[in-house]
Parts: C-alpha cells; sequence; structure tokens
C-alpha cells in the first residue's frame, strides 16, 4: 500500500468541505481560493478546482457573479447559497464526528 495514495485520497475527502468554509467566510474568485488552499498546504491545481465548483454549482451550493477587475477582464466570484449554508452545516457536524472518533481512538 501507497502512504501518498492514502493521502491524496484524505486531501479529496477535505476538499469540498474547505472551500465551503472558505466561501462562508466570503465570496471568493477561483485564484483566490487556490490561493488561500496553498497557503493551508492542501495543494490544489485549476484542473481539480474548476470542475468542483461547477458541480457545486450544479448542486445550488454554490452561485456566482461576475466582478469588474481593474486588472483584465471581470472575475467569477463565488458564494455560498442558502441551500449550500445548510449543506456546509451538515459537513461540519460531519467533521465533528470523525473528529470525536479518531481523537478518542488515538487518545485511549
Amino acid at each position: 500500500m501507497n502512504v501518498d495514495n492514502v493521502k491524496s485520497q484524505m486531501r479529496k475527502g477535505m476538499l469540498e468541505y474547505c472551500i465551503m468554509l472558505l466561501l462562508h467566510q466570503e465570496p471568493a474568485y477561483a485564484s483566490d481560493i487556490i490561493l488561500k488552499l496553498k497557503e493551508a498546504r492542501l495543494i490544489v491545481v485549476e484542473g481539480t478546482l474548476y470542475p468542483l465548483l461547477t458541480r457545486l454549482k450544479n448542486d445550488d451550493l454554490l452561485s456566482y457573479e461576475w466582478v469588474e477587475s481593474t486588472q483584465g477582464p471581470p472575475r467569477k466570484y463565488y458564494r455560498l447559497t442558502p441551500k449550500g449554508e445548510g449543506f456546509l452545516q451538515e459537513l461540519e457536524q460531519a467533521w465533528q464526528e470523525l473528529n470525536d472518533t479518531v481523537n478518542h481512538i488515538t487518545h485511549r
């Protein structure tokens, strides 16, 4: 078994949750999302992020608006929809349960 494969699967499982946490804080442009994820050491490339953002939008968890930019073409800023906020609350509960489980096992 390859530990890098397992780590990759763990990161993929966290990615949607982390993106939604960032957008809960404030609307964001895709490049800003990538930068914040990299700062948190959750490395993501555009080829991974854009399909995920599209899927979340198609599921009505995200919306976007075009905002004029002083540095080029308009930018698409993503935000959570009310349905997305509710979904995020469910993810937060699931994360807490997983965290509690792992902490229980590791601190026995």
